[in-house]
């Protein structure tokens, strides 16, 4: 049965003291009369701060649609379910999509944007083209969500839920959900571009870097490496290594061959499991793959390569409780990249576009 962590409210600090009546120009000149006590002008200029800060910065929260859209929770659940029924790799999908959309300026919807004429979007970037899947399920959920409680519910928020859901479908932990995320008006295909997604080639340093940018620890990144327990990778992902490298299990690379031909541009597409032993299982012994030298990709094995992060790795190999605990831990994490609340963003009616 899937474990579900007890999650607490991060401590909000005790706002800074600020200028007196920064925002007195706010009141009417009948209320700035000499007459008007500074009492009363304080308390109105705290009023308005509230309000300035509530409509600018509001807190992520586990309870955000406890009202607004009770029905939301096993709404999602009921099409993930579905999805990953009729198609088990549409759950490892579900969860990477929530990944890259997160990396690039944020959790806020904006990998979902269709290109329009005054941006492209970031479906056809590098590291999603081809690679990133899911679209149609999340376009599936936010139909069954905007008949429960239209206009409340935001395309971000659902690929958070979605990717959880996924996970614990696929015999991993569950998690509380942070949500209040709103949508993004628009996409950046360069940004998707950057590098900021690390690639399948990197280096361990250029893995911890990427994820440190996020606001990501090492063990963050080690963790999260573990979501390659389920899902697949193309044949042009991991050639090189298959052929090239040496730190590989000599009979899995020979294996591996049987489906990615050596010439470039031969079997591209085809499909490998990131985990040899369990692929549609979420478990821990992506972790006993690398110890074993039996690491699909090279961002992979480089995890467990003689450097600083071979202790995590051999922990999660042995101990798959901690490994449950640390990756629910470093999801809720990233999904606190970057959102956008309060009155940024839009609740996108359809996921793909942004609202006339």
């Amino acid at each position: 049965m899937a474990r579900k962590l007890a999650l607490f409210s991060p401590h909000v600090p005790s706002p800074k003291k600020r200028t007196p009546c920064p925002w007195c120009f706010l009141i009417p000149s009948a209320m700035a009369s000499s007459s008007f006590s500074s009492s009363s002008t304080a308390t109105i200029a705290f009023v308005l701060l509230l309000v300035f800060l509530g409509s600018s910065s509001a807190k992520l929260s586990t309870h955000f649609y406890s009202k607004t859209c009770p029905k939301l929770m096993t709404t999602v659940r009921s099409v993930v379910k579905s999805a990953v029924s009729k198609e088990k790799r549409m759950g490892a999908s579900l969860l990477r999509l929530h990944f890259h959309d997160c990396f690039v300026n944020g959790c806020d919807g904006s990998i979902l944007l269709d290109d329009t004429s005054s941006f492209t979007g970031e479906k056809t970037a590098g590291p999603n083209n081809r690679s990133v899947r899911g679209y149609n399920v999340i376009d599936d959920i936010k139909s069954e969500v905007e008949d429960a409680c239209p206009g409340v519910v935001s395309c971000a928020d659902i690929v958070a839920i979605a990717a959880r859901d996924s996970v614990v479908l696929l015999g991993g932990p569950g998690w509380d959900v942070k949500l209040g995320r709103r949508d993004s008006k628009t996409a950046s295909l360069k940004a998707a571009n950057s590098g900021i997604i690390p690639p399948p080639t990197s280096t361990l340093s250029n893995l911890v870097n990427r994820f440190q940018a996020k606001g990501l620890s090492t063990k963050d990144m080690v963790v999260l490496s573990g979501s390659h327990t389920i899902g697949q990778a193309r044949c042009v992902s991991f050639r090189t290594r298959i052929y090239s490298k040496t730190n590989i299990d000599s009979s899995f690379a020979k294996t591996r061959h049987g489906s990615c031909p050596r010439t470039a541009g031969s079997g591209d597409q085809n499909l490998a499991p990131l985990d040899v032993q369990s692929a549609t299982v979420f478990d821990n012994k992506y972790y006993k793959n690398l110890i074993n030298q039996k690491g699909l990709l090279h961002s992979d094995q480089v995890l467990h390569n003689g450097g600083s992060t071979d202790s995590l790795v051999k922990k999660y190999s042995k101990d798959s409780d901690s490994f449950d605990s640390d990756f629910a831990a470093a999801m809720i994490k990233m999904g606190d990249i970057s959102p956008l609340t309060g009155s940024r963003g839009e609740i996108r009616k359809k996921c793909r576009k942004v609202n006339s």
